[in-house]
């Protein structure tokens, strides 16, 4: 069968569905792709596989009608050529526009992914905002329900858009996250340097990704250390985005000259990042699908804090509570005791839910995340012990391999 992906940034197509397109060649299926623009290194990565890559112009945000009419345009000009049997497309434009161009010129099954809400589904600040948020709604309405099948990457997304009769039980698929590669992000031990703890964050820099939270939480971390401040480090690595939520470059440039977070910029490969942290922290209130960058880490072997909201709750284990002794912080026997019965009402006073992996913190409260950190700061020997069941458990329910199996199955492919 001929596949068509439609994505809204041609990058991801190698970055997060490449093994999902190997998968569908390896089946001897054909795929075609699709996203915004010419990427010429993309492009040659796709070659390389043996994909066919098409340009579309596409604007991965706005609202401008004209601009989504060509989209629309250069969709149905491109599927006409193609002439799939299956479409899938994901993220929003995508989805809503791919969609409604392949019902238009091709009888193709058409699947979509919603991997997260995102800014639409966030509470409305604003005028724009609220218009957004009325608009996405109408549309996903008015397309998903035309889907063959809607995947979606957790339960609180599903619920939603079920309940705005998006999509029907028949056509829901819920997957584990859109997988990790846990050969590729292999299992690296913490570094165990004396007095060395180093939180990493990774994410767009827009503020509804915790970014604020997480330097606020360093910089009252830090102030607790003082002269030992050379200890203890927050780094940050993600791309400046063009979200209306976005952290500025005068906003990044202040964290250097004060000094409380060191931001790491763009990175191409992250693995080397992630293995030189303690702890993964990603404090976020988007409307997350599953964040990728968690499940990386998780494969890495590192513990998780991360936020008790969509998307990120799933990816922390929690443990019964007369459990916690043997499974979520094995501590050793003379503190054991302790930790049983007096762990869980600590994390209960403070907001926090301690698991197996990691910790979930309630979204925009930098008090929590400040007893989180403090809390692996206080329990060194917990990070290598929660690092481990991290890629446990990313090895149990993440693995790509897994979801992309799932994926193909309901696919027909």
């Amino acid at each position: 069968m001929k596949v068509l992906i439609i994505g809204g940034l041609a990058s991801s197509l190698v970055h997060f569905r490449g093994p999902l397109i190997r998968a569908m060649l390896d089946k001897g299926h054909s795929v075609v792709a699709a996203a915004n623009g010419r990427d010429p290194s993309t492009e040659a990565k796709l070659a390389e596989m043996g994909v066919n890559y098409h340009p579309i112009r596409l604007a991965r945000a706005g609202l401008n009608p004209l601009v989504d009419v060509i989209t629309v345009y250069d969709l149905c000009r491109m599927i006409r050529r193609v002439r799939p049997d299956v479409v899938l497309a994901y993220t929003i434009k995508p989805i809503v526009w791919g969609g409604c161009a392949a019902r238009l010129v091709s009888r193709a099954k058409v699947f979509s992914m919603i991997e997260g809400m995102g800014y639409a589904y966030m509470p409305a600040e604003g005028l724009k905002h609220r218009i957004a948020a009325i608009v996405a709604r109408v549309l996903y309405r008015a397309i998903l329900p035309g889907s063959t099948g809607v995947f979606f990457l957790n339960p609180d997304d599903l619920r939603e858009l079920r309940q705005d009769k998006c999509t029907t039980e028949h056509k829901a698929h819920l997957l584990d996250g859109i997988g990790v590669d846990n050969e590729f992000y292999g299992f690296h031990e913490v570094c165990s340097v004396q007095g060395r703890c180093r939180f990493l964050m990774v994410a767009r820099l827009i503020k509804d990704k915790g970014v604020r939270e997480f330097v606020d939480a360093a910089r009252a971390i830090g102030s607790r250390f003082g002269g030992k401040r050379c200890s203890l480090q927050f780094q940050v690595a993600g791309e400046l985005d063009s979200n209306p939520s976005s952290i500025s470059q005068a906003e990044v440039s202040r964290w250097r000259t004060d000094g409380v977070v060191d931001y790491l910029g763009q990175l191409s490969d992250v693995r080397p990042a992630y293995r030189d942290s303690s702890v993964f922290v990603l404090p976020s209130y988007y409307r997350e699908g599953i964040p990728r960058t968690i499940l990386e880490a998780m494969a890495i072997g590192r513990p998780i804090i991360t936020t008790d909201a969509p998307g990120c709750r799933e990816t922390v284990l929690l443990a019964e509570e007369d459990a916690i002794g043997k499974q979520a912080v094995d501590v050793p026997p003379s503190r054991g005791v302790l930790v049983r019965q007096a762990m869980h009402e600590w994390a209960r006073t403070r907001g926090l839910k301690i698991g197996v992996n990691g910790i979930l913190v309630p979204p925009r409260n930098v008090e929590a995340l400040v007893a989180a950190i403090q809390f692996f700061l206080d329990n060194p020997e917990q990070i290598a012990i929660m690092g481990r069941a991290s890629r446990r458990y990313a090895e149990d329910r993440y693995d790509v391999h897994k979801v992309n199996a799932a994926m193909l199955e309901a696919m027909g492919l």
